[in-house]
């Protein structure tokens, strides 16, 4: 009856969450103590309740009895469908408090909000330097293991990241995705056609530090710097010849 009436006697002493029935405040009270009483036969990893437990056994079963009637795609989890679907349907309930910016996934959100926070959770065991992201720092890391694991099938040059790997296959593939809206010139990596938009708008946004003059490029920038500094990269391979034989060509 307690279903038509509403009640619920049964009151948690930890979050005075209420329940009609006193196994359901139970296998609440495993959240606040995390006791975990329920074990998968195949991995013994522990559950709260029978149903967390029925969800878990799909992983190893491969059972995915949810199915997305608008591409048939198939999940082990009716949330994961759920969630799946606000791709179809554009859903997204998640939206930020600073920037208004919305997300179809509440994890997107907690993400994003490290923008606004500035926190960074994922630090680096060889210098500290710590990221918004994990893959921020597995990209990282590479700088100081050295790895290189994406191999060009061309050239078989190694890059450490995936999407320097794209970006170097253009090359030999010839494909040029990204095109200036003002004169059509196209370009193999998008960082490129960034930088050649700069001759349409102008845009300078590096400046020297010592006497103020902007660039629209930092190589640019790196170079003019040499003025200041006196730095030359680049010596002469022809030995210089000693004062009697430039007045021997005098002669």
């Amino acid at each position: 009856m307690r279903i038509h009436t509403g009640e619920k006697p049964f009151s948690c002493s930890d979050c005075a969450k209420s329940f009609c029935h006193k196994g359901n405040l139970t296998t609440h009270m495993r959240i606040h103590t995390g006791e975990k009483p329920i074990s998968c036969s195949d991995c013994a990893k522990g559950f709260r309740d029978k149903g967390d437990l029925k969800r878990h056994m799909r992983v190893h079963t491969g059972e995915k009895p949810f199915s997305c009637s608008d591409c048939a795609k198939s999940f082990g989890d009716k949330g994961y469908l759920k969630r799946h679907m606000r791709i179809h349907t554009g859903e997204k309930p998640f939206s930020c408090s600073d920037c208004a910016k919305r997300f179809c996934h509440k994890g997107e959100l907690r993400t994003h909000m490290r923008i606004h926070t500035g926190e960074k959770p994922f630090s680096c065991s060889a210098c500290a330097e710590s990221f918004r992201l994990r893959g921020q720092l597995s990209t990282h890391m590479i700088i100081h293991t050295g790895e290189k694991p994406f191999s060009c099938s061309d050239c078989a040059k190694s890059f450490a990241d995936k999407r320097d790997l794209k970006r170097h296959m253009s090359i030999h593939t010839g494909e040029k995705p990204f095109s200036c809206s003002d004169c059509a010139k196209s370009f193999g990596d998008k960082r490129d056609l960034k930088t050649h938009m700069r001759v349409h708008t102008g845009e300078k946004p590096f400046s020297c530090s010592v006497c103020g003059k902007i660039f629209s490029q930092s190589g640019a920038l790196s170079r003019h710097m040499r003025i200041h500094t006196g730095e030359k990269l680049f010596s002469c391979s022809v030995k210089k010849s000693s004062p009697t034989e430039e007045n021997w060509f005098c002669i």
